[in-house]
């Protein structure tokens, strides 16, 4: 099996001697057991050194390939970068400061290899700090799985197992690579997780804080509006439309009731009820007909690329027939 290993890193300079060792040794154990690992390891701008230090490692390994981007991009983008370059049929992405172990790699190939398509790292011992951490990435893990439907334990672990065939259809912007099982679900994928191991930060210093939760829920949002109403983005917007419509039908018929029940209600236009009434009619009609305008702009995105609203496992006894676009 054709292997690769996808390795973001930004300002890790202490760690990179460390890290080549331990790949030095996986990569000789997956290849007693047969695979043909190659290792992509995406420097995302940084300013330590680290350039430098991949670059020495790289030298006596004819099996690591260095990807240096001209700035700070982001890990989503740097692994993003790494997808593209990889020549697996199997992609394993992991991080570059050693709380990953590359020596769990042959046991997350074991359990893909049990049927599945896509296998998640589950850090369930965990060698954080508990409340800048451990209890944000709980509440986080709970709430992805919540609004997803694909319940796992650890979202945030970038150590997984992808086919090369799940991760193709994947665009990826802001923090979305926690999300790849989802996008992965929803086209039919088998996604289980594994428990890996976890340890504690040794060099250098963590790139994650609180602000990145709240950046999280964002894509979250955006992951669940896509999921959900990517083909049909009317449905959203016109029941968001009808909602509105309907509490200011409610707000109208209420201050009617206060106009003929109580008299000291004579005047409508003065009843700020009655405003309230007609804002949210506006509102609600300005929803319907951006629900309308998303659905012209779907429909145009789907038809002007021949892109199909569709994904196919498999085709079993396949003709001969090339499909007319």
């Amino acid at each position: 099996m054709r292997l690769s290993v996808v390795i973001p890193c930004y300002n890790e300079v202490l760690t990179i001697p460390r890290l080549a060792v331990a790949l030095d040794a996986a990569v000789a154990n997956l290849r007693e057991q047969g695979h043909d690992p190659e290792i992509l390891v995406v420097d995302d701008g940084s300013s330590d050194g680290s350039v430098d230090a991949l670059t020495k490692a790289a030298a006596s390994r004819t099996w690591l390939r260095v990807i240096v981007l001209r700035r700070n991009f982001g890990q989503t983008a740097a692994m993003s970068a790494g997808f593209a370059h990889a020549t697996g049929d199997v992609i394993i992405p992991m991080d570059a400061d050693m709380q990953n172990d590359p020596a769990d790699i042959p046991r997350l190939l074991a359990k893909l290899n049990e049927g599945y398509d896509v296998v998640s790292g589950w850090r369930r011992f965990r060698k954080d700090k508990l409340w800048t951490r451990k209890v944000p990435s709980k509440i986080a893990n709970w709430l992805i799985g919540w609004v997803s439907g694909v319940r796992l334990h650890d979202y945030g672990c970038t150590m997984k197992a992808y086919r090369r065939e799940v991760l193709t259809p994947v665009r990826l912007y802001g923090e979305m690579h926690r999300f790849i099982p989802i996008y992965a679900h929803w086209q039919g994928a088998r996604v289980t997780e594994l428990e890996v191991t976890h340890h504690p930060r040794l060099e250098g210093k963590s790139k994650y804080g609180l602000m990145r939760t709240f950046k999280v829920v964002l894509d979250l949002l955006m992951v669940k509006f896509l999921g959900s109403y990517s083909t049909k983005p009317l449905y959203f917007f016109g029941t968001l439309g009808a909602l509105l419509c309907g509490a200011g039908t409610l707000a109208a018929i209420f201050t009617l009731y206060q106009k003929f029940i109580h008299p000291e209600h004579v005047w409508v236009h003065k009843n700020p009820l009655f405003g309230v009434a007609v804002f949210l009619f506006l509102v609600g009609g300005q929803a319907v007909m951006l629900g309308i305008l998303a659905e012209l702009q779907i429909r145009t995105y789907h038809e002007s690329q021949a892109k199909p609203t569709y994904v196919i496992r498999q085709i079993i006894n396949p003709s001969n027939e090339v499909p007319k676009a």
